[in-house]
């Protein structure tokens, strides 16, 4: 590739990259760079955070894939992919420009050796000519099959090497789902140990790059109206939800091999429970933080085979059937209700209902710690008493980020009449500054080395330790079907009967 070098330092030296000293410089390449996940998020997300000065002037992407594409094709498909999705619009087209100029595009399969020797001369182009010393950091924005090939393909190569934390590093980035299963995701551990140390991998869930997932332990242990209350004395349940308004969106071929559970509860919905669930870290270090997180993974109570069917609800909107690629008569579940218990001191005896589904009614997904009755009705009447709701406090994650506290309050007149209010904070409406989009906060941490928001690789496998069994007793009933809701509707009736058995209902989705 024939780079303008002398326009790269005139870039550099220009008022986009005033804060240049922020992070270390680095070359990131992207496998899998043709894919919707580059193109969707990652891409915009680095356009975002060069546009807010936050990168390295010795920043380069080299994008990997084996569609045949010249750079200049290239640089046109992310062009266009940025005024697809991008949050901040018009694109500015100066930055634009001067950043596409850091971008290169190599042709290779990822078993071809061939390709990683081309790559490798780009890899080294780039360093000559930005002055990246050395860093590297690799995202597989690739199914989790690719990464074993991927990895000892590199090595070979001597691209990568088990370095540690030492200058310069490697770094790797990994997509979910890690792994199909317990043992698929061990056999994956395994193999990245023999490529890269531990603390070189970072396996990436999006959810825990939202900002109100962050603020998860920020309001429990910043606020000491919370924290003393957030136990089993105090906490009758939490309900945690993750819905979506579109169906597999033609991904119907990768949904049919993955299904609700390893989309969706194996990593966001467990991650988050354990953010709520877990005892408060001795510091903020990424270690100190995962440590925690591990305790409750370690602490779900694991399901018995029958147990899954009298704890867990699958479901399947009514025209999954007829997507593309998918099976006739599948019997894969796009909606799961799941009531689990964390058997440890702090929260033995606490339900925990997990509840998350494609085509649902809207796009939410929020956390609602309910609170326990008040012991004793001192109000007299009963129809006072009735109306007494318990407090909740409710965690949005999305869409409309922010949080709401309800209480009981006196309803003005003569009469002692009783009724729920909120107290609602907005981030929109508190905070000018708007919201980054999760892949920005991620993949800044990444080339900083803050792995606090990625998954460590026990943490994987002792959420897939609590979600295998599930899908076994699912995927060996061969009788058993899910049960089908309505696009648009809150799920299957047979979710509401789950919490009807233990006298608690959801909230809405709306």
């Amino acid at each position: 590739m024939a780079t303008d070098f002398p326009a790269l330092q005139r870039f550099a030296a220009s008022e986009l990259f005033l804060q240049a000293d922020k992070l270390e410089p680095c070359i990131l390449v992207i496998f899998g760079a043709a894919g919707d996940l580059t193109r969707r998020k990652l891409l915009p997300a680095l356009y975002n955070l060069v546009r807010e000065q936050a990168l390295d002037e010795r920043f380069a992407v080299i994008g990997y894939s084996r569609s045949p594409k010249s750079n200049d094709h290239y640089r046109q498909v992310l062009r266009d992919s940025l005024e697809a999705y991008s949050r901040s619009q018009p694109i500015d087209d100066s930055v634009w420009q001067a950043f596409s100029r850091r971008i290169a595009y190599v042709e290779g399969n990822f078993e071809d050796p061939e390709g990683y020797i081309a790559l490798r001369q780009q890899l080294e182009e780039f360093e000559r000519e930005i002055g990246s010393e050395g860093n590297r950091l690799f995202y597989f924005a690739t199914p989790p099959s690719a990464a074993p090939v991927i990895l000892h393909r590199l090595s070979e190569a001597g691209l990568i090497e088990s370095g540690g934390s030492e200058i310069p590093w490697t770094r790797v980035i990994m997509e979910k789902p890690y792994g199909h299963d317990l043992e698929s995701a061990t056999d994956l551990n395994r193999i990245v140990g023999e490529v890269l140390q531990e603390d070189q991998v970072y396996r990436i869930d999006h959810y825990l790059g939202k900002e109100t997932v962050q603020n998860i332990l920020v309001a429990r242990l910043g606020n000491t109206i919370f924290e003393p209350l957030w136990n089993r004395k105090y906490i009758d349940h939490i309900q945690i939800t993750a819905a979506e308004a579109i169906g597999v969106e033609g991904r119907g071929r990768f949904y049919e091999q993955t299904g609700v559970l390893r989309d969706m509860v194996q990593s966001h919905l467990l991650q988050v429970l354990s953010l709520c669930a877990m005892e408060p870290p001795v510091s903020f270090a990424a270690d100190d933080i995962r440590d925690k997180r591990l305790e409750v993974l370690r602490s779900l109570r694991q399901f018995s085979n029958q147990e899954v069917f009298d704890h867990v609800v699958f479901g399947q909107y009514r025209g999954y059937r007829d997507e593309d690629n998918v099976a006739s008569e599948s019997k894969t579940p796009t909606y799961a209700a799941i009531k689990c218990y964390i058997d440890n001191w702090r929260w033995q005896g606490v339900p925990f209902f997990l509840r998350v589904g494609k085509h649902l009614k809207q796009r939410v997904t929020e956390i609602s710690v309910v609170f326990r009755p008040v012991p004793l009705c001192l109000f007299g009447r009963d129809d006072v008493c009735e109306d007494l709701e318990p407090n909740v406090l409710t965690i949005r994650i999305q869409p409309d980020e922010g949080m709401a506290l309800k209480i009981t309050s006196k309803k003005p007149g003569d009469e002692m009449e009783v009724g729920s209010v909120e107290m609602d904070f907005s981030y929109s409406e508190t905070y000018a500054h708007p919201i980054k989009d999760a892949y920005e906060r991620l993949l800044l941490d990444a080339i900083k080395g803050d792995a606090t928001l990625f998954a460590r690789r026990d943490e994987v496998e002792f959420a897939w330790r609590f979600v295998t069994p599930i899908l076994h007793s699912w995927e060996a009933a061969t009788k058993k079907q899910p049960v089908f809701y309505a696009e648009g509707s809150e799920g299957p009736v047979e979710a509401e009967n789950l919490m009807d058995r233990y006298s608690r209902q959801w909230r809405g989705i709306n």
